[in-house]
């Protein structure tokens, strides 16, 4: 009978059979590996080594990162902290690159090391590496939603399970500043976020200067830069929205270019692109828009009481401050409907921004009333002077077709008045809190009541507004606004 293989193959078969059961029967430590061709070209990049291994919080550890593309301007943070990069090198006949980093061991349990690329304009993605079981706090899912919040919160408050509100604040013109710039800004965002909180990022131009100056072309182009770096920036995609400048009107926020104020219009103009062709994406709106799309951005806080601006459209209380804001209303409405009309949706405002202190020291007897209270004065027109002076930035906001209904955030409330000098520290009474949270959650447009601060810690300006300073009546405040956050919405 003929064999179905020729004699050789089949000697070679039982040859090869033979061995590969030798082989595995000997007592070789180690792995098989079996790899296709050119798998040194198809390996996962980028790798990342870890040297952390024994060592104890606070000690050195290293890190190399490798990839075979040359990315410029990166980053490590670990724990949300900036490691120290000690130098880059390319290695190998194969071109590959790698960046070696050491920082201080965190403290107990697991961290996290971020990698990132490109950040000089926005840092992108590379990879992440988690080391141990690191605490990713707790879900927002699982968070009671609130209306209270504040300016500046201080890491360590307890939230007590709410999901409230943070403000945080950067400048363009000190973008790579500590504390105002955007590394310091990513930290403190990704700190709120994840503690659950709806982070709001307030970006302004330059200190004492909110927006470009009136027709700045340069400055602009510098703001609206430094506006597509913060929307695209993976460390703040977790960021809630974003206000645009604040104080407008004020003479305090134009002190770079008294002579050339941030005009209704202008800040139109800078929002979304009113009084210019409707393709052009050379404002705020198309911006973000285009970056993250997500990303909520409101208009900024006009300042009330004040009387440095007016508006060329009077509002039915003639106040500089309301006709200010009515003209400013009126232009981002107008701009939104051409740039429809034109094809060009979304580029109305998701929100608004207002600034509402109370004036309890116009009240008779319980000052914690005040938020209640009709504080329209005569020599005003009837203008409100208190806290309710957000019904007419309301009542402003939904008098247009592609503003109405839109939702307003209390991003400055206390109890200061510049023309009292008295800070909260001096005449917050008890209650004023507990009344205007009450008020506010009687106001389905309200979107957020957020103190003006919590905790300052870059200096001393603020403390006697601090929560967290607990400075004479802050005390008081800081008592409320916890106990406020314990209680069930």
């Amino acid at each position: 009978m003929r064999l179905p293989y020729p004699r050789k193959l089949l000697v070679v078969f039982l040859l090869f059979a033979a061995a590969s059961i030798f082989y595995w029967l000997l007592p070789i430590p180690g792995q098989l590996l079996i790899v296709r061709d050119r798998w040194q070209q198809e390996q996962t990049w980028p790798q990342v080594r870890l040297a952390a291994d024994g060592l104890r919080p606070g000690e050195t550890a290293t890190v190399v990162i490798s990839d075979p593309a040359p990315w410029p301007y990166v980053k490590l943070f670990v724990a949300g902290r900036e490691a120290t990069l000690q130098g880059y090198e390319n290695n190998g006949p194969e071109g590959v690159w790698q960046w070696t980093y050491t920082f201080p061991v965190p403290g107990a349990g697991g961290y996290e090391l971020a990698f990132y690329h490109n950040c000089d304009g926005g840092c992108r993605s590379w990879t992440t590496v988690t080391v141990g079981l690191a605490d990713a706090g707790q879900p927002p899912s699982h968070l009671i939603p609130t209306r209270l919040g504040v300016v500046f919160p201080n890491p360590a408050r307890d939230w007590h399970g709410r999901q409230a509100w943070a403000v945080e604040l950067t400048y363009a013109t000190l973008a790579e500043e500590a504390y105002w710039g955007i590394d310091d800004l990513a930290v403190r965002a990704q700190t709120g976020v994840v503690q659950g909180l709806r982070v709001l990022v307030r970006v302004d131009y330059a200190p004492g200067q909110s927006l470009p100056p009136a027709g700045d072309a340069i400055a602009l182009d510098r703001y609206l830069g430094y506006v597509r770096r913060l929307a695209r920036d993976a460390r703040l995609a977790g960021v809630y929205g974003y206000i645009i400048g604040s104080g407008a009107n004020s003479a305090g926020s134009n002190s770079l270019a008294p002579e050339r104020p941030v005009t209704p219009e202008w800040y139109a103009r800078v929002f979304n692109g009113y009084d210019t062709e409707p393709g052009r994406i050379d404002n705020v709106l198309a911006v973000v828009r285009s970056e993250n799309p997500m990303a909520q951005v409101l208009v900024g806080p006009i300042t009330p009481w004040n009387e440095d601006q007016n508006g060329r459209r009077p509002y039915a209380v003639d106040a500089p401050w309301l006709n200010y804001m009515n003209t400013l209303v009126a232009a981002l409405d107008t701009a939104a409907r051409i740039r429809a009309q034109a094809g060009v949706p979304l580029m109305a405002p998701d929100g608004f921004a207002v600034q509402a202190p109370g004036r309890p020291e116009l009240v008779d007897g319980d000052g914690g009333r005040e938020p209640r209270l009709d504080l329209a004065l005569p020599e005003w027109e009837g203008a409100q002077a208190g806290f309710r002076v957000y019904e007419q930035w309301q009542d402003i906001v939904n008098r247009y077709r592609y503003t109405a209904g839109l939702p307003l955030y209390i991003t400055a409330a206390n109890t200061y008045h510049p023309a009292e000098g008295a800070t909260p520290s001096e005449n917050y009474p008890a209650g004023w809190l507990t009344t205007a949270l009450e008020v506010v959650n009687e106001e389905p447009q309200i979107a957020a009541l957020i103190w003006f601060i919590d905790a300052f810690p870059h200096d001393d300006q603020w403390d006697f507004f601090s929560l967290t300073e607990r400075r004479g009546q802050m005390a008081v405040a800081e008592e409320e606004f916890d106990s406020l956050l314990q209680l069930a919405p």
